[in-house]
């Protein structure tokens, strides 16, 4: 490992007996300029018979305040989705490296839960380990030391009394950063670390961690029992489309393409 693999506080959610089903996405990346993808996840809320609904991070391609909901727009769209979709089944949230300024007050507005990184759930006797999965992205050295920045309360407090086009301004340039980042044919994209994959579900006492943030969907054995799912981001606008989740049951872990 480049870096050493931090040893977290794992949060512990308990599911209630009455759930059969748990679905998990990530990295949707919602944004108005987007529209498939957002009537994607639409028809997937509408309609999922999921007992509970895990967010693990990056919903949204940029959050840049709660207050970015109180007026009509996008972010006002996708939150009364949310406010009806967690007024029917559980939803809980977990940040992601674009979301991570979603706070109390759109947790509340909306009702859904908002969840440690990391989180154990405990379901059908099984404990699965959840994560956004950017803090295991070792090598990203640049990032880790950008996200242990922006996740003090100092910086996130200094940010969100910046008016807010201000802020929107900035998310802007950000991304346009962003693109042209991914266009760099020299940049090599850090996947999570196998070694503090494994730390973290020894301390966790779990078997199968559950991820997204890297965008490469698979199944990675990591010997002695454990194993790495990671989770599928969405395109609906793609050739051919992504919009997958994960759904947990007595059965196991299956991959579910939404259609």
């Amino acid at each position: 490992m480049s870096m050493a693999a931090t040893s977290p506080v794992f949060a512990e959610l308990v599911a209630p007996a009455a759930w059969r089903t748990v679905d998990l996405i990530s990295d949707l990346h919602l944004q108005a300029g987007e529209p498939a993808t957002f009537e994607a996840w639409r028809g997937y809320l509408e309609t999922t018979p999921a007992d509970a609904l895990f967010v693990l991070g990056d919903l949204f391609e940029v959050w840049v305040g709660d207050d970015a909901a109180a007026e009509p727009g996008f972010e006002a769209q996708c939150a009364g989705l949310l406010r009806r979709t967690a007024a029917r089944i559980p939803v809980f949230f977990m940040h992601g490296n674009r979301d991570f300024l979603v706070g109390t007050a759109l947790a509340e507005r909306c009702g859904f839960t908002l969840l440690d990184d990391p989180t154990v759930l405990v379901l059908h006797g099984e404990r699965w380990l959840l994560s956004h999965g950017d803090a295991l992205c070792l090598d990203d050295t640049e990032y880790l030391q950008f996200r242990a920045q922006v996740r003090t309360p100092a910086w996130q407090a200094a940010f969100l009394a910046r008016p807010l086009e201000e802020r929107r301004a900035l998310a802007r340039a950000m991304r346009v950063q962003s693109e042209d980042r991914k266009r760099d044919p020299s940049v090599v994209w850090a996947d999570v670390d196998a070694d503090a994959a494994r730390q973290w579900l020894r301390q966790a006492g779990a078997r199968a961690l559950i991820h997204g943030h890297t965008h490469r969907p698979a199944d990675h054995d990591l010997g002695g029992g454990l194993r790495r799912i990671v989770l599928s981001d969405w395109d609906a606008a793609a050739h051919p489309p992504r919009a997958q989740l994960l759904c947990l049951s007595p059965a196991g872990a299956q991959r579910v393409d939404i259609r």
